[in-house]
């Protein structure tokens, strides 16, 4: 089979290298955004004179059928045709004849697939952030009804304060806001066309690049054509910030595994989120954040594999640079396969409260409030955490916690302490009681509550 580009070769490579060199297995999934840049592209051609008006007409109603194909899966892709762009534009000759063959004219595959990867990832990476901004919209619900829900806070995984379980969720709904933030701040990178840019040098051929990248909804183009066409740092951003996305979505995933856990019994992943063991009927594994958590790897791979593709590379295009798009398409349903079940896990968790109410009134995490007790009736705070680490040490020797030490305890520990020190010490009253910016306190959550939903709206 004779190659489009093969007028200059005397031989053709066996199958094998064909298809060890060929994209067509997963490019095709370029097709639509393939057929909307050449509809550009011709379009552009005809308005510049370049080639005539009813020559542009037939190639446009051949591409619309090709798009119909493409869209009732009835377009065959050939490894011989090697990628995308020679498959479709063999397909073209085919529907509508030799004058298939003026559709390339002004244009190169280098400036082609760019394009069609600026399309996709724009349309991609708004489905992602529609999909984040409903995981947030599940994290806040599940706020809503847990304001004064109070679960033990932790650092180094031990016991050290009490807080909201609103304000836990919430803290994931910030992470999840800056990635958000993070995709919509990438589409200025993404919204620029290469195309026009040729092979690296641009074109003898008057066309009209702004004409093409406001046809197809660009905010402007590419002022230099080496670097239009050797650009993947729009691919490099998304993939930077959908590892961050994991990294937060993994997270969670750990606390929702820590928290379902026999250990734990905070809550309960719904059936439908997780699976049983062949062997041990009790079990029920929390699979999908597992799974999840474990993507998470394959998404930061992807990121590292496209950054030393990309490192030794000299100007413009090269064929390591076909290794682009695998990464970018399986992060792309990695993300968005991982916000849409997580979406329905928050919705559906059970929160087991009377777990929670539990936990917090058997541990030492209301230690500090006694320090800061001491701290408001003028003794330095860090005399005052001796004192306190004295106490808590006397309740472990006895067995008990501090609500259950008698208040000679406190007087013996500190003249400073009066009886109002059992009321200081509960968990809700030490919750509630936080209330500077950003604190756990129950009055904070709510004003985190309301710019949350502010901002979804």
């Amino acid at each position: 089979m004779t190659k489009l580009w093969g007028g200059r070769f005397t031989k053709t490579a066996e199958e094998w290298v064909d298809a060890f060199g060929a994209s067509i297995g997963f490019d095709q999934k370029l097709v639509d955004e393939d057929i909307e840049g050449s509809l550009a592209h011709v379009t552009m051609l005809g308005k510049c004179g370049i080639i005539p008006g009813e020559e542009v007409e037939l190639i446009k109603k051949g591409l619309t059928k090709l798009r119909e194909k493409a869209k009732a899966n009835q377009l065959e892709f050939s490894v011989q045709n090697e990628d995308i762009h020679l498959n479709l534009e063999k397909h073209l000759i085919d529907e509508i004849g030799s004058v298939g063959g003026k559709l390339h004219t002004g244009r190169s595959r280098n400036d082609q697939v760019a394009t069609d990867m600026h399309l996709y990832l724009r349309k991609e990476t708004k489905e992602i952030m529609n999909a984040l901004k409903k995981l947030q919209k599940a994290l806040v619900g599940q706020a809503e009804e847990h304001v004064e829900t109070i679960i033990p806070g932790y650092t180094h995984l031990q016991r050290a304060q009490p807080v909201s379980f609103a304000h836990h969720l919430l803290a994931y709904f910030w992470m999840f806001e800056r990635d958000f933030g993070r995709l919509k701040d990438s589409e200025k990178r993404l919204n620029i066309s290469p195309l026009g840019a040729g092979a690296l040098a641009g074109t003898t051929f008057p066309i009209d690049r702004n004409y093409t990248a406001e046809l197809l909804g660009f905010d402007g183009i590419y002022d230099n054509s080496l670097d239009a066409v050797s650009d993947r740092d729009f691919i490099v951003e998304f993939l930077s910030a959908s590892a961050t996305l994991m990294m937060h979505l993994s997270r969670l995933c750990e606390e929702l595994i820590l928290w379902s856990s026999q250990e734990f019994q905070f809550i309960e992943i719904d059936d439908a989120f997780a699976t049983g063991s062949s062997i041990m009927p009790q079990k029920k594994n929390p699979d999908m954040a597992e799974l999840i958590r474990g993507k998470t790897g394959r998404v930061y791979g992807n990121l590292f594999s496209l950054l030393t593709t990309l490192k030794g590379l000299p100007l413009a295009y090269n064929k390591d640079m076909q290794e682009d798009k695998e990464g970018m398409f399986d992060t792309v349903e990695t993300v968005k396969g991982s916000l849409l079940i997580f979406a329905g896990m928050i919705e559906t968790i059970t929160v087991r409260t009377d777990v929670m109410e539990k936990a917090v009134h058997q541990d030492f995490s209301n230690a500090t409030e006694l320090a800061d007790y001491l701290a408001t009736r003028g003794m330095p705070f860090r005399q005052a955490h001796e004192v306190v680490g004295k106490l808590v040490l006397v309740a472990i020797q006895k067995g008990v916690f501090l609500l259950d030490l008698p208040f000679q305890e406190y007087q013996d520990a500190s003249e400073l302490f009066e009886e109002d020190i059992f009321e200081v010490l509960q968990p809700k009253t030490v919750v509630a009681r936080r209330n500077s910016a950003g604190g756990t306190g129950f009055t904070q959550v709510k004003v985190a509550l309301k710019k949350a939903n502010e901002l979804l709206n």
